[in-house]
């Protein structure tokens, strides 16, 4: 077979088994340089959200009509932002009559230890809600909690070993202070162990309800906003830049939340109080990762895997490592990835061209060139990262027998590959 670089479809046809008619088609692989086959149908889902999304300016004062006063509360905060933004004094306004108790210091990316000690809390006060109010990392670390005070092993087992009772896992309510990784409004939750320089991801349950006041964001750094906006971004890239052909639909959703984040970043990172801008910011975080673009779809997630291996080595902002790493991974899966590459390009930037390669190049860059009008750095060395760390994620990733992608294609070699293309 031809090693093409023009055209990475080089041969489409139909197989008929006794349950579907499935479409193929052949895809040359540059990392391994040999060819797959894709499937191309839509593929079988069920589809069920139960969080309740409270959308609005002073909706933190419904929060009353979403709990019990027979609940023993367990509130969970981060660092302290809340109370300078008023948020904290809003809540507590709002639970008047209800019986809860504050824990704080759930860090970016939430460590183990720190969880363990609200477990502890939330043990002895005999919690029965938990009640996340921050950001992803507040929301994330909450979801292990919610996890573990019913729980009598170590709460580190229910994210490696998946060692727990779904049944038994603590409501969970959310009032969201910074879009980005959509845990307001899905399932899963990413856990570090610092010591062990480790992240894991694990899935646990929809919070019940999840309060979004765009106000609440008002006051947020330009770097946090910069990475949530990179964050929201690339989490439709995950679910979009697959399989070309399953979904017109998911297509076009997934598009327009693109495309919409695109429009909006300027407006927001000149100013963070246009509420507007901020409120379809704060939509569109959720929409991301909520599971209305991904139905039917096959999804992606290599550079998210990376990314999180960056972050237990460095302590990097999860959305930033996520700017630094998808352009490498476009270049180097760009031969299974190619079409959906022009489609993207497409309908996204406007670009187009007779010359695949030379078309697909000049859209990589554009995707690169949006990162950096983020204010968000693109290359490993500028954040001080070298060989070494490429070598030691790919020890990692030879040590799990990792394999990620749509098409479980990037394994330890595909990932230092993409990692020293971003060097």
């Amino acid at each position: 077979m031809p090693d093409n670089n023009n055209s990475s479809e080089l041969q489409y046809f139909k197989i008929l088994t006794g349950f579907q008619t499935y479409k193929l088609y052949f895809c040359y692989n540059y990392a391994f340089r040999n060819f797959i086959i894709i499937f191309k149908n839509m593929t079988n889902f069920v589809f069920q959200n139960p969080t309740k999304l409270i959308f609005g300016k002073n909706s933190i004062s419904s929060l009353p009509g979403e709990l019990s006063k027979e609940n023993r509360i367990l509130i969970t905060f981060g660092g302290g932002s809340v109370k300078k933004n008023g948020v904290y004094q809003q809540v507590i306004n709002s639970l008047k009559g209800f019986t809860f108790f504050e824990f704080w210091g759930i860090e970016a990316n939430p460590d183990i230890e720190t969880l363990r000690k609200a477990i502890t809390l939330g043990k002895e006060k005999q919690c029965d809600f938990v009640l996340a109010v921050g950001g992803g990392s507040v929301i994330d670390g909450s979801k292990l909690i919610a996890a573990g005070i019913p729980y009598e092993g170590d709460a580190w087992d229910i994210v490696t070993k998946r060692d727990f009772t779904s049944e038994k896992v603590l409501p969970l309510g959310t009032v969201l202070t910074l879009p980005a990784t959509g845990s307001e409004m899905n399932a899963g939750a990413v856990i570090s162990n610092r010591k062990a320089k480790e992240k894991f991801a694990f899935y646990s349950q929809y919070p019940q309800f999840s309060i979004l006041d765009p106000e609440t964001t008002f006051t947020l750094p330009k770097h946090q906003i910069s990475c949530g906006l990179a964050d929201t971004f690339i989490h439709v890239m995950e679910q979009y830049l697959t399989t070309p052909g399953q979904s017109p639909l998911m297509d076009r959703w997934s598009e327009g939340i693109l495309q919409t984040i695109v429009e909006i970043s300027p407006k927001v990172l000149a100013n963070p109080r246009d509420y507007d801008s901020m409120a379809t910011f704060m939509l569109s975080a959720t929409m991301a990762l909520n599971g209305f673009v991904s139905m039917g779809v096959s999804q992606d997630w290599a550079t998210h895997m990376i990314g999180h291996e960056l972050t237990a080595l460095h302590g990097l902002t999860h959305g930033h490592t996520l700017t630094i790493l998808l352009p490498g991974t476009m270049w180097v899966l760009r031969g299974e990835k190619g079409d959906k590459i022009l489609q993207y390009g497409q309908r996204v930037w406007g670009i187009s061209g007779t010359d695949r390669e030379e078309t697909i190049v000049k859209i990589i860059d554009k995707t690169e060139e949006f990162f950096r009008s983020l204010g968000l750095k693109t290359r490993l060395s500028e954040n001080g990262i070298g060989k070494e760390t490429i070598t030691e994620i790919e020890n990692r990733f030879e040590q799990r027998k990792a394999k990620y992608g749509e098409n479980r294609s990037v394994d330890a070699k595909v990932a230092r590959q993409i990692l020293e293309r971003v060097l």
